[in-house]
């Protein structure tokens, strides 16, 4: 019998957020992201204001601190595209996030995205 993993649903990752779209935002994901899915993690570039998916480790171009939580998958391979984030007051479960860490955890604390 054939196993069936299921992707991520469009915003499988919120367990709670203000109302309305207070606690949304759409943004500019950046060309040669890739296909990124609900509950990446992203960090903002600096210089362009784009969106790319969070590096802890990148310390040039502004995407070592979490800015904000994807909410729907979006293929940014060859071009950018629009996104919808959620960039403040929210709890998102941890479990269905991508590339998050301990720092970018407390990265998102301090937009009020409370990771559980």
């Amino acid at each position: 019998m054939a196993t069936f993993n299921e992707a991520r649903r469009t915003g499988e990752h919120i367990i709670s957020e203000a109302s309305g779209t207070r606690s949304r935002e759409v943004v500019t994901i950046v060309s040669g992201a890739g296909k990124l899915f609900p509950g990446q993690v992203l960090g903002k570039i600096t210089a362009s204001g784009k969106f790319d998916a969070y590096d802890n480790s990148d310390t040039t171009t502004g995407i070592g601190a979490a800015a904000a939580v994807l909410y729907s998958a979006v293929d940014a391979t060859n071009g950018d595209v629009k996104a919808v984030v959620h960039v403040r007051d929210c709890e998102v479960t941890s479990s269905l996030l991508t590339g998050i860490d301990t720092a970018g955890t407390a990265d998102l604390a301090t937009l009020g995205v409370i990771v559980r």
